[in-house]
């Protein structure tokens, strides 16, 4: 078992500064009309960043060990969630564009299949409440 930490602290009305248990930090806040001051990011855009982090660094990992040589990566991803409370995320799109040399969809595909079922942890927790989309383009460099 993997243990990880995380500190917050108030540091404003609804303002947050977050610590990692690596020592990086963040703040978290809220809009304006809400107590905030919008000087961070808010916690379910923290989330949705997360989510493309773990499966962008996981896709780029598995291409890499797979040899295929990636020399761009950007994802977007486009979150709907519930009307309700708790508001979790019910739907997420994801749009990979990976750039590199001699990428087929065949081996983008195995990546992601990889990625989703196997070592993305985000994800895992993420097909809980949404159902998760990737759509990918494949800009292959000459």
């Amino acid at each position: 078992m993997s243990t990880m930490k995380a500190e917050l602290t108030l540091e404003g009305e609804v303002q947050w500064r977050a610590q990692a248990g690596s020592g990086h930090s963040l703040i978290i806040d809220g809009p304006v009309d809400a107590g905030g001051e919008d000087a961070g990011f808010r916690p379910m855009e923290l989330m949705l960043l997360s989510l493309g982090g773990c499966l962008g660094y996981d896709t780029v990992m598995i291409l890499r060990k797979m040899r295929h040589d990636v020399i761009g990566y950007q994802l977007t991803l486009i979150g709907e969630r519930a009307e309700g409370l708790p508001a979790v995320y019910t739907d997420v799109k994801i749009e990979h564009v990976i750039r590199g040399h001699g990428l087929t969809p065949e081996v983008v595909q195995k990546a992601l299949a990889l990625a989703e079922q196997k070592y993305c942890s985000a994800w895992a927790m993420f097909a809980k409440t949404a159902k998760l989309t990737n759509n990918f383009r494949i800009e292959n460099i000459s």
